[in-house]
């Protein structure tokens, strides 16, 4: 589902949101090869903490898990709007390191 950059404005933080906005167009493609494997190993760093935390707050929402802060989660639709938003940015990269690929294959054999 495709989501407005003003939601990932407010779920994401700022330096959250400037990873996203170098993996869109035109920036991703401007984007050496050594960066973009720098830039998709922070983005899946970043969606693997928010999935682990969305994660914790839906076991502390069934009671399952003791609260981390003071009290226990009581919703947790904005860690995974962030997941969603990171796990979109993770895919888009991962389709330019394949389109990358692919691209150095063909030009190896012609």
């Amino acid at each position: 589902m495709a989501r407005s950059r003003d939601d990932e404005r407010r779920l994401l933080s700022a330096d959250e949101f400037a990873l996203v906005e170098k993996t869109r167009h035109p920036a991703i493609g401007r984007l050496p090869d050594h960066d973009l494997h720098e830039l998709l190993k922070h983005v899946r760093d970043k969606r693997e903490r928010a999935r682990d935390i969305a994660a914790q707050q839906r076991r502390e929402m069934r009671g399952k898990a003791a609260p981390r802060g003071l009290t226990a989660a009581s919703d947790n639709t904005g860690t995974n709007g962030k997941r969603e938003h990171l796990a979109q940015a993770v895919q888009r990269l991962n389709k330019e390191v394949s389109r990358r690929e692919v691209k150095g294959k063909r030009a190896k054999n012609s």
